[in-house]
């Protein structure tokens, strides 16, 4: 796996975009809620005549409006029945004390069930709602300002998040601003975000309606009156196509570009936010990170190479959110629907990154963690040769690390054990050999001694590794340091041990479990008669 190529840059509003779809999976809302409010923020902003730093606010504001979502994530699953909140409260928020009242006691107890039934659990569940509000909005607040800080975004805009919830009436959390008094930001987002949901729910006339309606309640009287003269076609999107291009374009100013380590900043912020779903998992994208730019550096990846796998495991997992909370909390075993829906969280990583150039590089790594090399593994079921040098070493430490932590069905495992597990997978053909030795190694534990496939002794299967780099028998000997002869006598070997007698079919059987040699190594200009 290599860098993007021809750059070491991205566009920081590639990144926050991405991290603004994965909200709208962790929220439950429409995907590309979140890109279409921006559309409509800007469109506001322009028709107030918002200068350049109000206007870059508002669009940066907009798209991580739900950052925070992940924070007390398993609490909330606890309280509130699944699903529930985007259904019910979500339309609401913006409304009046009795609509935010009346969508928290939907989302506590939804209609359908008999009425005791209904009563009997928003009043046991009522009460733990009442008491954890004021910490949630804050921790939501908290959350999204210290994520907003390692995107590369100016403090300006982070800032913002310390008032997100207040309401042009001063009836907000916690209550301390009103009116004017609320940045211009924020005010032209509240409207967008509700106007774009209200769109998706009902049409462009109930967002109207809806926004009337809530003028001089949570909604500055100015923008929703701008709003609701101009609505037509402040809610015109291209459809059926995607927003991303136009939500990218947008982008007041000159485009924030991140470099270097504030890339690598930014992407750790995507693992952390990806992490806080649950107490079981935080730490763990960056754990995972650590350990794959070890092994990696152990395996002889060149700079570029180290950076990318490592990036790639900062952001493995950010298609989590997709999955409710509720499920990654069980104890017991999970039903085929659960499954399915943890088996397709992979899945819903690529839908993230796919439109970032940048991003989709590093995706090919980074949604094949659940891959595995005889094609047992998901989504996709891919196997061997499908898998890069990336893939396989993120699998690895994947497995690795998450039996040493803790998970509502088992306790963490010690890193022996670990260790002797990952090596177990290998000799089963379902992980990469290579990169599971240079994951324990990474992890400061013993090298496990693992057997090749088809009885291959670590020479022959080190022979066949870098046959299929392209060398030939020479350059097999040089590169381990034997003769010519004996280089050849292992290539015989190994050849009559796997059936095959071409090097084509030996790099096939090299890549389909796992013996391609890694590092840099010279390559021959033509196949060799080996």
């Amino acid at each position: 796996m290599s860098s993007p190529p021809g750059r070491e840059e991205v566009r920081a509003a590639e990144v926050i975009a991405a991290l603004c779809l994965a909200t709208d999976l962790g929220t439950g809302l429409p995907f590309e809620h979140g890109l279409q409010s921006t559309l409509v923020a800007m469109r506001l902003a322009d028709r107030l005549g918002a200068d350049e730093k109000t206007a870059r606010q508002t669009y940066y504001a907009c798209l991580l409006f739900y950052s925070g979502c992940t924070a007390d994530a398993d609490i909330v699953a606890e309280i509130f029945e699944p699903d529930a909140l985007a259904r019910y409260f979500n339309p609401v928020m913006f409304g009046s004390r009795s609509e935010v009242f009346g969508g928290i006691l939907r989302s506590l107890a939804p209609p359908g069930s008999p009425a005791p039934v209904r009563a009997a659990r928003a009043a046991r569940r009522l009460p733990k709602a009442l008491r954890m509000h004021g910490s949630h909005l804050t921790a939501l607040c908290e959350v999204a300002q210290m994520l907003t800080d390692r995107l590369g975004l100016d403090p300006s805009v982070s800032d913002l998040f310390a008032v997100l919830t207040e309401r042009w009436d001063g009836k907000g959390e916690p209550g301390r601003l009103r009116g004017d008094a609320i940045p211009l930001p924020l005010r032209i987002v509240h409207v967008a975000r509700d106007a774009a949901l209200h769109r998706a729910l009902g049409g462009p006339d109930a967002a109207r309606t809806i926004v009337r309606e809530r003028s001089g309640g949570a909604f500055d009287p100015a923008i929703a009156k701008l709003f609701e003269r101009d609505a037509a076609d402040i809610l015109a999107f291209d459809a059926p196509g995607s927003a991303w291009d136009e939500t990218l374009a947008c982008e007041p100013g000159r485009p924030l570009v991140l470099t270097g380590e504030t890339i690598d900043r930014a992407f750790g912020a995507i693992g952390d936010f990806a992490d806080l779903v649950s107490p079981y998992f935080v730490g763990h994208s960056a754990g995972v990170a650590k350990l794959v730019a070890d092994a990696a550096r152990r395996s002889g990846l060149a700079d570029g190479e180290v950076a990318a796998a490592r990036r790639a495991a900062l952001m493995h997992e950010v298609g989590r959110v997709s999955v409710p909370v509720w499920i990654w909390q069980r104890e017991g075993p999970l039903t085929a629907d659960e499954w399915e829906r943890v088996r397709l969280h992979p899945y819903q990583a690529d839908r993230i990154v796919a439109h970032s150039p940048f991003l989709a590089e590093l995706a090919q790594a980074a949604t094949c963690e659940h891959e595995r090399l005889d094609g047992s593994g998901y989504h996709r079921g891919a196997a061997g040769p499908a898998l890069s040098r990336g893939a396989r070493l993120l699998a690895a430490a994947d497995v690795y690390h998450a039996l040493t932590e803790p998970r509502p069905h088992r306790l963490a495992r010690a890193a022996p054990e670990a260790a002797a597990v990952v090596a177990e997978e290998a000799r089963a053909g379902r992980l990469d050999a290579d990169a599971v030795t240079a994951v324990v190694e990474a992890a400061g534990e013993k090298s496990p001694r693992i057997e090749r496939p088809a009885g291959l002794t670590e020479r022959e299967a080190q022979v066949i590794g870098l046959l299929a780099r392209g060398l030939q028998t020479k350059q097999v000997a040089r590169a381990l340091g034997i003769s010519a002869k004996t280089a050849d006598h292992h290539i015989q070997n190994a050849y009559g041990k796997i059936g095959v007698s071409t090097r084509a079919a030996a790099a096939l059987f090299a890549m389909e479990h796992g013996l391609a040699t890694w590092g840099e190594l010279p390559m021959a200009s033509r196949p060799a008669s080996s």
